[in-house]
C-alpha cells in the first residue's frame, strides 16, 4: 500500500511539473512576442528586395490596393514594414545592340513605375528616398519609404553614362549580372557547365564599378560567379575602410 501511495504521489508530481512547464513555456512565448513587437515598433524595418510588375503601377491598379502580391501599401501598413526596396529587374538576354536596347527600355519602364507610385499615385503615403537621411525623415513623417535597387547591370549596355542616369533615377544598389553572363561579369550560373565569358569581371565591368563607386551605388553580389565576386572585392574602392 505504501509503495502504491508513493507511485500515485510521483505520478501526480510529474503531471504537475508538466503542467507547470507548459504554463511557463506559454508565458515565455508571450513575453518574447511582446518584446519582439516592441522592437518592431521602435526600429525602421526594411525589405531590401521586392520585385515589381509595371502593370501594378497604373491609375486603376496600383499599390494603394491589396493586389494579392507580396508587397503593397495595405500590406506594408498591416505588417509594419517601413521601407521597401523596389527592384528594377531585367532578365539576361543577348549581348547585342538589340538586346541592350530592349533591356534598357525595360529598366526605364520600371524606374518610371516606381516614380509614378511615389509622385503621382500615392505621394501622401510613400516617398522615394535617395539617402539614409531621406529614409529617416520620411519614416519620421509617418509615410512609407521606397528605395530602388537594380538587379542585373545588363541594361547599362556598353554606355558607362547610364550608371549616372540610373543613379539620378534613384538606383542605390546594382548587381553586375543575374542568371546568365552579362557584358559586365560572369554569373554563378556558369558553374553548372563550367563555361565562362570573362573569367570574372570584364574590362567594361571594371569601368562600371568605378562609376558606381563615384556616384555612390552599392554593388550587389547576389548572383555573380565566385571569380566575379573576388574581382569586385578587389576592384571596389567604396565603402572606404
Amino acid at each position: 500500500m505504501k509503495n502504491l501511495k508513493l507511485l500515485v504521489a510521483s505520478l501526480l508530481l510529474i503531471v504537475s511539473c508538466k503542467t507547470e512547464t507548459k504554463k511557463n513555456d506559454k508565458t515565455m512565448a508571450a513575453e518574447l512576442l511582446t518584446k519582439a513587437k516592441g522592437i518592431h515598433e521602435r526600429v525602421m524595418t526594411l525589405d531590401t528586395h521586392n520585385d515589381i510588375n509595371i502593370n501594378n503601377f497604373t491609375d486603376d491598379k496600383n499599390y494603394t490596393q491589396d493586389l494579392g502580391n507580396q508587397v503593397n501599401l495595405p500590406k506594408m501598413i498591416a505588417g509594419g514594414l517601413d521601407v521597401s526596396w523596389f527592384i528594377v529587374y531585367t532578365g539576361q538576354g543577348d549581348l547585342t545592340d538589340e538586346g541592350f536596347d530592349k533591356a534598357y527600355k525595360n529598366a526605364i519602364s520600371k524606374f518610371a513605375a516606381i516614380h509614378k507610385l511615389t509622385e503621382e499615385i500615392a505621394p501622401n503615403q510613400i516617398e522615394l528616398a535617395l539617402t539614409s537621411a531621406d529614409a529617416r525623415r520620411i519614416y519620421a513623417s509617418g509615410k512609407k519609404v521606397a528605395m530602388i535597387g537594380v538587379e542585373n547591370g545588363y541594361p547599362i549596355g556598353k554606355d558607362i553614362k547610364r550608371v549616372k542616369e540610373f543613379y539620378d533615377l534613384g538606383a542605390r544598389y546594382m548587381s553586375l549580372s543575374h542568371n546568365g553572363h552579362s557584358q559586365l561579369c560572369d554569373s554563378n550560373t556558369g558553374e553548372k557547365d563550367d563555361k565562362w565569358l570573362h573569367d570574372g569581371v570584364s574590362s567594361l565591368g571594371e569601368e562600371v564599378i568605378k562609376e558606381m563607386n563615384k556616384w555612390g551605388i552599392m554593388i550587389d553580389v547576389s548572383h555573380p560567379s565566385k571569380s566575379s565576386m573576388k574581382d569586385i572585392i578587389r576592384l571596389t574602392k567604396a565603402p572606404k575602410k
